[in-house]
């Protein structure tokens, strides 16, 4: 399933409980993340599942959406209910909203 960067942010905004988890690595998520979302490499995801919460919705985020699509995958085999923001970082950035 796919949100869209001002979807998230309407989400974020009504407190919604989701979780967003950055599939980025260390040094990309240097540039900034969504404000409260969770880093965890995309190459570490599979053995950190125990850090979400699955009753949850999770929403994963990347550079461009490639990874996050991959996690959402993983994450939706594992029994999540998961996200990808397709067009990831450069999305949100674009479109002027916050990062931490």
């Amino acid at each position: 399933m796919e949100i869209t960067p001002d979807q998230l942010a309407e989400q974020l905004k009504s407190g919604s409980g989701a979780q967003i988890v950055d599939v980025r690595e260390t040094a990309e998520v240097a540039d900034g993340m969504i404000p409260g979302a969770k880093h965890i490499a995309l190459g570490e995801l599979a053995g950190r599942l125990n850090e979400l919460d699955r009753s949850q919705p999770v929403i994963a985020v990347c550079r461009s959406g490639r990874r996050s699509a991959a996690a959402a995958g993983q994450l939706t085999a594992a029994g999540f209910t998961a996200y990808t923001v397709p067009g990831g970082m450069l999305d949100w950035t674009a479109a002027g909203l916050p990062t931490s």
